[in-house]
């Protein structure tokens, strides 16, 4: 949904980098996978289409963070003035 975010720090040699994936648009969401030592990040439309995708070297990861978008007890997600 519209607000999902994933948060991967990565380790950059003598320092760490953040990077962040956000699903942009209404309909789209953020998927993660790992798949022989690397970890994707993907932002994905409802048809199942990758809009972009992160990869990372899965053992230079330090943290992954999913944020999903806090959603009302019916599960659809707050309204938004954007």
């Amino acid at each position: 949904m519209k607000g999902d975010r994933v948060e991967i720090v990565v380790d950059a040699g003598d320092t760490t980098r953040t990077y962040e994936v956000l699903a942009t648009r209404a309909g789209r969401r953020v998927e993660t996978a790992v798949r022989r030592g690397v970890v994707e990040v993907s932002e994905v439309t409802r048809s199942g289409s990758v809009v972009r995708t992160a990869r990372f070297m899965q053992n230079r990861v330090l943290a992954l963070v999913e944020q999903p978008v806090p959603r009302d007890a019916e599960g659809e997600a707050p309204a938004s003035s954007d």
